[in-house]
């Protein structure tokens, strides 16, 4: 009975895969970027920390795998590897009431809550060649956010092209 449900499972799960990579390969939608998030990715380098007014509003960091780390020192940010994946972290920019206490007048910021999840960009050429060789994710308390959240990445990253539809440049 194990025996079965085992290859049943496996079954599905090997027809939903070869039914995505179908849909991708036709051009229809790109393939699914991150089931689950990178484990450990809170450990990654800082690339650069960032405000960002206006509607966004919001205090974020950037950080980055080995793969993205190496293209930032080596200077080859217009055309990062495959396997290179960027994480976008952001809070509320948020008065920091404490601080100014302290300083005497209005001037502090801290990161407040948390923000418009987690968000990754996945370096593979071949997979998400329609979307400049980027695939896109965002996880939302830790679980992946529905496509239409990410429809609006790509068209606002491909103004960048220059620079490999990433807007971050390194902050040694």
């Amino acid at each position: 009975m194990r025996r079965t449900a085992s290859f049943l499972v496996t079954g599905v799960a090997l027809v939903a895969a070869t039914a995505a990579v179908a849909l991708a390969s036709a051009g229809e939608r790109p393939a699914p970027v991150l089931g689950q998030l990178p484990p450990g990715y809170r450990d990654w380098r800082l690339i650069s920390v960032a405000r960002e007014a206006g509607d966004l509003d919001d205090i974020r960091a950037v950080l980055g795998n080995d793969a993205a780390i190496r293209a930032y020192r080596d200077g080859k940010t217009t055309n990062f590897p495959d396997g290179a994946i960027i994480a976008r972290l952001a809070w509320k920019f948020t008065p920091s009431e404490e601080n100014n206490a302290a300083i005497g007048r209005a001037q502090s910021f801290v990161a407040g809550p948390p923000v418009n999840g987690v968000q990754f960009m996945v370096k593979d050429s071949k997979n998400y060649a329609a979307t400049g060789g980027w695939g896109y994710a965002q996880f939302d308390d830790g679980k992946p956010a529905g496509e239409s959240t990410l429809t609006s990445c790509f068209p606002c990253h491909a103004l960048m092209k220059e620079r490999d539809s990433v807007f971050t440049r390194w902050a040694p």
